[in-house]
């Protein structure tokens, strides 16, 4: 079904520029993609989009390749413009369903899975999801504190990554003790008198890497529940690296 709205008005509209805000999502529970990019990786990894929304011209380019099921709404210009969380928005979107975190149980996960804790720029958690995913991981957890993974910034950085691998919001003290007690590896970074060079420690099967936030590192409760924690080698000047550049070389080195 395709249907023109041309009212800013409109109750769906109002509905889907809602989405960019904690409270819209969680009433409806569903979000927001925008870009033909995401939308794209959408449907690549057949996520179940309940509405795909667009300019004309858009529309033009792209209807070949929607699903018969999803309705599809011609916007204005106009409104388009203000659906967009960009300077230049494209003018295709879509809504999708929220995923059931609880479905990914931290007592049965297997694999390898990247830890964020209290991390919050939204360019460094999309770099590290990204990451994760060429890397090779299972999954990542937000734990309590980072960013939200539907804020509008977060999905664009993410740059489709997020449907190629696990992604969930959870405790990491659950995740934590639920790998740990299962004989499972996790690894925080963390400069201590105990850490370990990370070039040291044989590569991960399945378990856990923990990066923390960005200017106060991993929460010290955390920090005394992983099996060890790493460091990485500073051989210049500088304080400390960026977390999304360390998550990468941690990544790339620990994961078999």
């Amino acid at each position: 079904m395709k249907e023109k709205i041309t009212s800013g008005q409109n109750k769906r509209v109002k509905q889907w520029r809602a989405l960019t805000s904690k409270k819209g999502r969680k009433a409806t529970r569903s979000y927001l993609l925008e870009g033909w990019h995401l939308v794209q990786e959408a449907l690549k990894a057949q996520l179940p989009l309940t509405a795909i929304m667009g300019t004309a011209e858009q529309l033009d380019a792209h209807t070949a390749s929607f699903p018969a099921n999803v309705d599809v709404f011609e916007l204005t210009d106009s409104i388009a413009k203000t659906l967009g969380d960009t300077s230049t928005p494209q003018g295709i979107f879509a809504t999708a369903p929220m995923p059931d975190d609880t479905a990914v149980d931290p007592a049965t996960a297997t694999g390898t899975w990247l830890f964020l804790d209290q991390v919050q720029d939204p360019g460094n958690i999309g770099t590290m999801v990204r990451t994760a995913d060429a890397a090779g991981l299972t999954g990542v957890v937000l734990g309590q504190g980072s960013a939200s993974r539907f804020l509008p910034k977060v999905l664009r950085s993410m740059q489709g990554s997020q449907f190629h691998i696990q992604l969930v919001e959870g405790d990491l003290h659950e995740w934590i003790t639920a790998f740990t007690q299962r004989q499972l590896p996790v690894y925080g970074t963390n400069l201590d008198p105990q850490a370990k060079d990370y070039r040291d420690i044989d590569a991960l099967q399945a378990g856990a890497i923990v990066m923390g936030n960005e200017g106060n590192g991993m929460a010290p409760d955390l920090q005394q529940l992983t099996t060890r924690n790493l460091y990485i080698p500073i051989k210049g000047q500088a304080e400390s690296l960026n977390v999304a550049v360390a998550a990468g070389i941690v990544m790339f080195r620990l994961v078999g």
